[in-house]
């Protein structure tokens, strides 16, 4: 099995998908524990001192004001744990809270938090045993961090409340612990706050997103190529000089992937046989552009995202010099940001997607195929319901698209007065692009049938990528043109045909790598 080695500089999006999502095992490297040793000797001597220490020997928030004597500093470090585990709602999903612990130690590991080496080691077994907390969608606010999730995933170091268990099978933390040969944590000064204070949950489904966005972006160009294909729509306007006077270089990649998915067929360019047209439709003709801008808006957060990789975000913080400083580091406002532009971009991406399916479908402008490319139009009602499918699912992302990070509502008497909302932003982007996913996968669907109808006879041939697509489909159980029959199955297949990657693999299998 792959292992991550965590030292004190960061860490990578390939080392957090791997361990979210692949299961990867975590290390820390000698490094790391020498970067937690050095730090917590600061605390350590800031703990003996008389003055109080925000984080050390005070209260939290609000509260800050109260010193704590030494012989409540313990319970003070277990409470703020106890009492920020206020999540409620439904599970949120294991590779989310994965990726959220994951990126918790890699803090920790910077050696600027304070805690000792046992309390990162911890988190690190957690992670290689496959224990997981239960984490609930609903209570952080995205300032502070995401404090109530991230409350939860200490909760289950202490022995306390539920986790998931490898089998899946939920169970007292305490008892998971038990069973895989772990001892709770009993955290001392400053390291209850330490665990809770950052943006984990909220990055984690960011890198999540963008390993998701960026297999989605290269599917959409795939299936725009096909729609293009199907309605003999000309692939001149994906010409590298026309992009190239605009130089966006999301544009330029998605228009290459299109031109390479169209190369050798014996659709395109029939713009002009029985029903002449100078130009395709936006939907088809601005496809790079739309698909192109999203790729561009993913780079740039893709950007933000590696800064907070490279971040070591707490309050207060352990400077190199030894000064402990509070700090406002811990605001998602750079984070929520990006997870709503990226909510924008993927419906925009999803719009387009549907108005090409809706040009398949309709006989005034799909230029001679069959009325919903149903195979006895009228008996047969073909892909009209798919249709109302995917707008549907468009119409929710337009409404996942309000950002959230335009919100705020104060808490902790208004000492956090202000606060991100970058949770919910990525809440809500993992909702788009679950849709965005079926958006694409119903656009394959109507576009594949609609090339096939378009090659029978013989007299016009799709291009080589679209041959292999076709295979790959139906070998995956996808049935093409014919009469009526239950289109869920088929739909779902689509959808996991797109979500694995198995569409891009099927083009690439003839157009080689694809951006």
């Amino acid at each position: 099995m792959h292992t991550v080695v965590l030292g004190e500089s960061g860490t990578t999006p390939e080392d957090v998908i791997a361990v979210a999502r692949e299961g990867a095992r975590v290390e820390l490297s000698p490094q790391a524990v020498a970067a937690l040793e050095a730090a917590r000797r600061h605390i350590e001597d800031l703990a003996a001192k008389p003055e109080p220490v925000y984080g050390v020997s005070t209260g939290f928030g609000a509260l800050a004001v109260r010193h704590i004597s030494p012989e409540l500093r313990a319970q003070l470090q277990r409470n703020i744990v106890r009492s920020h585990a206020a999540g409620m709602g439904p599970r949120v999903e294991r590779e989310v809270v994965r990726a959220l612990m994951f990126l918790r130690l890699k803090t920790l590991a910077s050696g600027r938090t304070g805690v000792r080496p046992q309390v990162a080691q911890a988190i690190a077994d957690l992670l290689n045993a496959g224990i997981t907390p239960v984490v609930h969608e609903y209570g952080s606010l995205g300032c502070s961090g995401d404090l109530a999730p991230l409350s939860h995933c200490a909760l289950a170091l202490m022995g306390e409340g539920d986790a998931e268990g490898p089998d899946g099978t939920v169970a007292p933390a305490a008892a998971l612990l038990e069973e895989h040969g772990l001892a709770p944590v009993e955290l001392r000064e400053k390291e209850g706050l330490a665990l809770l204070n950052g943006t984990d949950g909220m990055l984690g489904m960011l890198l999540l997103a963008g390993a998701d966005l960026a297999r989605l972006f290269t599917s959409a160009d795939i299936t725009a190529a096909l729609t293009l294909e199907a309605l003999l729509g000309t692939d001149k306007v994906l010409a590298p000089e026309l992009h190239a006077i605009r130089p966006h270089p999301g544009q330029a990649a998605s228009a290459a992937n299109m031109r390479k998915v169209l190369a050798g067929s014996g659709l395109t360019g029939h713009h002009q046989d029985d029903a002449p047209r100078v130009q395709d439709a936006y939907s088809v003709r601005c496809a790079p552009q739309v698909a192109g801008a999203g790729r561009d808006t993913l780079a740039h957060a893709l950007t933000v995202a590696q800064r907070e990789l490279d971040a070591a975000v707490d309050n207060p913080v352990v400077l190199p010099d030894g000064r402990v400083e509070s700090n406002g580091n811990f605001h998602g406002a750079p984070v929520a940001y990006v997870l709503d532009f990226l909510a924008v971009a993927a419906a925009d991406l999803a719009s387009v997607a549907e108005r090409r399916t809706d040009r398949l479908l309709d006989k005034n402008r799909s230029h001679g195929l069959p009325p919903f490319l149903a195979h006895d139009a009228g008996v047969d009602s073909g892909l009209m319901i798919a249709q109302y499918t995917q707008a549907a699912l468009v119409s929710e992302m337009k409404r996942l698209a309000v950002p959230a990070s335009a919100d705020s509502i104060p808490s902790s008497a208004m000492q956090e007065d202000h606060v991100s909302m970058g949770w919910s932003a990525a809440r809500k982007l993992r909702t788009a692009v679950d849709n965005l996913t079926r958006v694409v996968a119903v656009e394959l669907y109507a576009a594949t049938r609609a090339v096939e109808l378009r090659a029978e006879g013989g007299r016009l041939t799709p291009g080589g990528a679209a041959t292999a697509i076709l295979r790959a489909l139906r070998g995956a159980g996808v049935e093409g043109p014919g009469p009526d029959r239950f289109l869920s199955p088929d739909l779902a297949a689509c959808e996991e045909f797109v979500r694995t990657g198995a569409l891009v693999g099927a083009a690439q299998s003839v157009t080689g790598a694809l951006a």
